[in-house]
């Protein structure tokens, strides 16, 4: 469960400050706050680095020496966080600093990791490029790969060995571990075994909230429910808050520490403790781990300064990047210094300005404690977002501001764009801030203040008609026309969005709101409510004619009442169906019916909203969707499941249920502060800015003076809390800022803002910041009265005045309508013509694609792409007939029990057929094969109890597929499998004997085919594949057989055109004398032998039945593409590779036949295990030829 706001409507706790130390009598907040003020370059700063005294760190230069030691890079918006940090991985490989592999750059987020790999790709190739024209470099206008290119002196060679440097690099990119701080931990743990203190089979959840609420409300039972106990202190609710609070952030200590626990307060914290120890003694039974888990777990094993978790991640990493650090949380950077701090190069790269994320966790105590360890500290000091005009304006209200510590200041940058590249708008000027007097609300009184609601409705109305003024004003940005899309407005509420939102659409101005609180809120979820309680009882007319009313059926009250009881029976046998199709195909198959067949898209289309509404509903459904087949849920489940989340609605934070962007159409964007971070918008309005309630929760987040973080779940009792409250309040005064300053640095030319007098102005941040910090100083006060209009009038004209580029104006809505002119209409409709041709021969195929072709007559026409399914198809060959004599069998002298030779029989076949298959009562098909594939790729062959092993890994695969099989059954029935030799190509080896490093499941390929990535290569036929296996393989091959089959009609006229996709089931690597031999195994579950014969045994499974098998089905073509694949990926992987040595073949493993290291073998060759080694000039010519080369 990620960390979650301890109140309703809590923008954040992470700021410390001046005001902190004056509320709490004058003591510093942390003891990190007080260290960082001294890392800024005053006396005694051992931070190289700083300017003179009070200067603070001197600018980064990204063409100097490359940082070592732990080095601090503090950023500005928009100074270029993510591009410092590729064009530092590009410097550190190129100069031979470290190889791609020993590198890790970590992030905070999955989309920001992605983003980050990209990025650092990005600059790889344009380095490795740029380096093969060196002397064209030198005079372009990229310093760094100017530097790389010799501009720092290095000679020819050295450049030529940086290119090289460079492309290896590419070669291996995904080695680098470019990763989040939690992906990276798990990584470790998955890594250290016995060292990182992880037990196998432990599963990693994202939400643990199912499991706080079971957890609280056995413990509020247990306590408050038995007979005689006392009165319950708190609610249910309440009792919810308390857990979730206590879990989500497991690092705070619960205050009041040393309350008596028969107090109110005490109960409360007893109750909290509770629940966070209850919850961690039933994720150890279950057997899960949260993201803290991860990271408590790791710091824990890096705790000693011995410890082997220390020694294996130096060896790793010798160079790390974290980008976003101001985000970090204590136990994040607490794993970063004990594994790396003074032993490898560690660079942190943040923002501190932009330290918003206190409530999920983010702590700039941490950032400022982490500043203070560190070797160095730099600036960048280039803004590449914003134009030079807005700089300097926001550098005239901001530089020298202190957001909340005396370590968090705002320091001048410089603007790499001149000029404005917004033209023709109303307004010129970079900074407006519109002005509310009292009068323009309707208050006479200058001593009164204004209701804040009027005055909300006063500004959004202002907003919307200068929107829609400067829309039609035909103004260009970048020399361009301005469209709506390119207008952000950013508040700090969904409410706020909502009002504003109303406001645009009211002037007929497009507007959408991103990021607009939990879908499950919606009426697209109430609408699926109902639908989804008719389908769970379709016999009730009320619960009926309720759904007909849904858009689903989009029936009205007229028609029901006009229609009454048949109309009532005709939707029930309708919705009976529904609830089949539900329970047979789920929640997607439902909604594509109702869209389809019952014209719903059409229907809610037509609706004023009708975009916001289908995309609700869509999401809902996907939701629904996924939960159903991600948790088992069956139709009342899944009732329950949807009215549990509409319930959390309103402070469900989690991604995956936030609303989606109703249109990708140009609108206005209306965005939360928090959702805005990281983006950037040519022109950003800010109307609530000057508008902040301050709320007293009754669960405070805070730091003590040692910057530990605090949880005060007392309540309003609560001893001490007076001053917890005014320290926590503090630090919210801090973040308050900081998001103020998110917000000013989104724009890209020119920002609005809107102050008006009400009750909520006086702790608002840019209140404080215009009206309450004086000339010069950094000090910015908690909080401001109010004064009036004239008073307040004079102090804005002072502070415009000395800052070049704002503008004050006065808030007039202004009626004009039809503001924003309609679009053009668009021209005559045609039919458009495709104007140039198909290649219907290209296509996304595998080899079940082109094998199930050889049992057509003639392939499907068009262009196609291979269905996926969840099933293997490996059953799918007959019964082989009797495959003539066994042949001599050198171990004879060494009788199965019961496998005495009758007079006259073959020993070997006597041998044989005593041993039963270990599934001889094991059932068949499709979902079996699937489920024996998924527990032999996840189980460890290496485990100390095998059986145990093999039994809780099935028993995981069988609560996702349901099977009629005993999971016990199963695993005795893998065990003689993984411990069978796989024989002589294997080196005589089991499963068991392969260690995990040298084990590779379920390796996906998408190889290019002719065409796949060059539209002009020639298309081969795949029935040119016969002449190359007549020409490799020796007439006792047992696969020459197959170029017969494949010269055959079917399979020879298959183009082979596009991309051939699939997965090894397993790729083994032993270790010999010339080097590693990779081989390529796959499981088959195929039952052998003759159905209403005898019971399965090991002579159905014997070599020369296998022989026989794989020459009479396709699974030769299955081997072949297999080879290619792991030919080509070893072309990249594996150094100085040579297709003869590391090459080894591939083995068939029909699982069925493979009875154990005991069982009888037929010359030699195990039962079971199909191995053959195919020529390496049969691979490379296969290869070329899928290429499009000639055969």
């Amino acid at each position: 469960m990620g960390r979650r706001a301890v109140a309703a409507g809590r923008a954040g706790a992470a700021g410390v400050g001046p005001a902190a130390r004056r509320r709490a009598g004058g003591r510093p907040v942390s003891a990190a706050s007080a260290a960082s003020a001294g890392s800024a370059g005053g006396a005694g700063s051992a931070v190289e680095g700083a300017g003179a005294v009070g200067a603070g760190p001197l600018p980064f230069d990204l063409c100097g020496p490359l940082p070592t030691g732990t080095t601090v890079l503090e950023a500005s918006a928009g100074t270029g966080k993510t591009h410092t940090v590729g064009a530092l991985v590009a410097r550190f490989v190129a100069e031979g600093r470290a190889r791609v592999e020993e590198l890790l750059v970590i992030t905070f987020g999955r989309a920001a990791s992605q983003e980050l790999r990209e990025r650092v790709r990005e600059h790889l190739v344009r380095a490795e490029r740029a380096l093969g024209e060196p002397a064209a470099t030198r005079a372009g206008d990229d310093p760094v790969l100017a530097l790389l290119a010799g501009g720092d002196g290095a000679g020819p060679g050295e450049v030529a060995e940086r290119r090289r440097r460079l492309a290896l690099a590419l070669a291996d990119v995904d080695a680098a571990t470019i990763a989040t701080t939690h992906q990276f931990c798990h990584q470790v743990l998955g890594g250290l075994g016995v060292a990182g203190d992880t037990d196998r089979g432990t599963r990693l959840v994202e939400d643990l909230d199912d499991l706080v609420v079971e957890v609280v409300d056995d413990l509020y039972v247990r306590g408050f429910g038995a007979p005689g106990a006392p009165p319950p202190p708190f609610d249910r609710a309440c009792a919810l808050a308390l857990g979730r609070a206590a879990v989500g952030d497991p690092q705070a200590r619960l205050e009041p520490s040393d309350e008596d626990g028969a107090t109110p307060a005490g109960v409360r914290r007893r109750f909290a403790a509770g629940v966070r120890r209850e919850v961690d003694r039933r994720k150890r039974r279950l057997g899960v781990l949260s993201y803290d888990d991860l990271l408590v777990r790791l710091a824990a094993a890096l705790e000693a300064e011995d410890a082997p978790a220390r020694d294996r991640m130096r060896a790793r990493w010798r160079v790390v990047l974290v980008d976003e650090f101001q985000d970090t949380d204590p136990v994040q950077w607490q794993v970063l210094e004990r594994a790396f701090h003074g032993h490898a190069t560690l660079v942190l790269v943040g923002d501190p300005k932009q330290a918003v994320y206190g409530f999920r966790g983010g702590d700039v105590v941490t950032y400022l404690a982490a500043a203070a360890r560190a070797e160095h500290r730099r600036t960048l000091a280039v803004n590449h977002r914003s134009d030079a005009p807005l700089v300097a304006a926001l550098g005239g209200l901001l530089e020298g501001a202190e957001l909340g510590d005396p370590g968090i200041v705002v320091r001048p940058v410089e603007a790499r764009r001149s000029g404005s590249r917004l033209a023709g708008a109303p307004h010129a000027a970079p900074v407006r801030l519109r002005v509310v007097t009292r009068p323009d609300v309707g208050v006479a009184d200058p001593a009164q203040l204004p209701p804040v609601a009027r005055v909300r409705e006063h500004v959004a109305r202002d907003l919307a008609a200068d929107v829609a003024r400067l829309l039609a004003s035909g103004a260009t940005y970048d020399g361009r026309p301005l469209v709506a899309g390119d207008v952000a407005v950013l508040v700090s509420t969904h409410h706020q969005a909502g009002v504003v939102h109303a406001a645009l659409r009211a002037r007929r101005v497009p507007a959408v709101v991103a990021a607009g609180g939990s879908v499950f809120a919606t009426p697209a979820a109430d609408d699926w409510l109902v639908l989804l309680e008719a389908l769970e009882q379709p016999h009730r007319s009320g619960r009926v004619r309720a759904a007909a009313l849904t858009p689903f059926l989009g029936r009205t009250a007229r028609d029901l009442a006009l229609a009454g009881d048949r109309l009532t029976d005709d939707l029930g046998g309708l919705l009976r169906g529904w609830a089949d199709l539900l329970a047979g195909r789920g929640v997607a198959a439902l909604l594509e019916v109702a869209s389809a067949e019952r014209g719903l898209p059409q229907r809610v289309l037509s609706l004023p909203d009708g975009e916001r509404r289908l995309t609700d509903l869509r999401h809902v459904g996907q939701a629904l969707h996924e939960a159903a087949v991600t948790e088992g849920l069956g139709l009342a489940a899944l009732v329950e499941h949807l009215r549990r989340r509409r319930a959390e609605a309103a402070t469900d934070a989690s991604l995956e249920r936030t609303r989606r962007l109703d249109s990708d159409a140009a609108a206005v964007q209306v965005v939360t502060l928090h959702a805005s971070k990281g983006l950037e918008y040519p022109v950003v309005l800010l109307p609530f800015a000057a508008d902040r309630f301050e709320r007293s929760p009754d669960m405070l987040l805070l730091h003590a003076d040692d910057g530990t973080r605090l949880l005060d779940v007392g309540g309003e009792a609560s001893p001490g809390r007076r001053e917890r409250l005014a320290r926590a309040r503090a630090e919210d005064d801090g973040e308050a800022l900081r998001l103020l300053y998110v917000g000013l640095t989104r724009a890209g030319a020119q920002v609005v803002l809107w102050w008006a007098p009400s009750r909520n102005a006086e702790t608002s941040a840019l209140h404080r910041l215009l009206l309450g910090r004086a000339a010069g100083s950094p000090q910015v006060p908690d909080r401001v009265p109010v004064p009036p209009d004239a008073e307040a009038l004079a102090r804005l004209r002072a502070v415009a005045g000395r800052c070049a580029g704002v503008a004050l104006e006065r808030s007039e809505v202004v009626e004009e309508p039809g503001a924003v002119p309609a679009p053009p209409p668009p021209g005559p409709l045609t039919v458009s013509v495709l104007g140039r041709g198909l290649d219907t021969t290209w296509r996304r195929t595998s080899y079940s694609a082109l094998a199930a072709a050889g049992e057509r007559a003639a392939a499907e026409a068009g262009v196609g792409s291979e269905p996926e399914t969840g099933e293997r198809e490996d059953e799918d060959i007959a019964g082989t007939a009797d495959a003539g004599p066994a042949g001599s069998w050198p171990g004879a002298g060494s009788w199965p029990e019961g496998g005495t030779a009758a007079a006259g029989e073959d020993p070997v076949e006597a041998a044989l057929r005593a041993v039963p298959s270990p599934m001889v009562d094991l059932p068949a098909g499709t979902a079996f094969g699937t489920l024996v594939h998924g527990v032999l790729e996840d189980a460890d062959a290496q485990a100390g109890d095998l059986r145990a092993e093999l039994a809780e890994r099935a028993r995981e695969h069988l609560a996702r597929r349901p099977l009629d099989l005993d999971a016990g059954a199963l695993a005795d029935a893998l065990v003689p499998v993984l411990r069978t030799p796989l024989g002589p190509l294997a080196d005589d080896r089991a499963l068991v004997d392969v260690p995990r490093t040298d084990r590779l499941a379920e390796l996906e390929f998408e190889l290019p085919l002719a065409g796949g990535d060059d539209p002009a290569a020639r298309a081969a036929l795949l029935g040119e594949l016969a002449p190359l296996l007549r020409e490799h393989l020796p007439p006792g091959d047992p696969l020459a057989p197959y170029a017969e089959r494949v010269g055959a009609p079917g399979l020879a006229e298959q183009p082979l055109r596009g991309y051939l996709t699939g997965s090894l089931d397993l790729v083994v690597r032993l270790q010999g004398a010339r080097g590693p031999r990779y081989l390529v195994a796959d499981y088959k579950t195929n039952r052998l032998g003759d159905p209403a014969g005898p019971p399965l045994t090991a002579w159905d499974y014997r070599p020369a039945a296998l022989d026989q098998v794989m020459a009479g089905s396709d699974y030769p073509l299955q081997a072949l593409l297999y080879c290619v694949a792991l030919h080509r990926f070893l072309r990249w992987r594996q150094p100085g590779y040579d297709p003869a040595v590391h090459l080894g073949g591939v083995l068939y493993l029909y699982v069925r036949g493979m009875c154990g290291p005991g069982a009888p073998r037929e010359q030699g060759r195990p039962s079971g295990v199909f191995a053959w080694s195919p020529p390496p000039g049969l691979v490379t010519a296969l290869s070329d030829l899928l290429h499009g080369g000639a055969a």
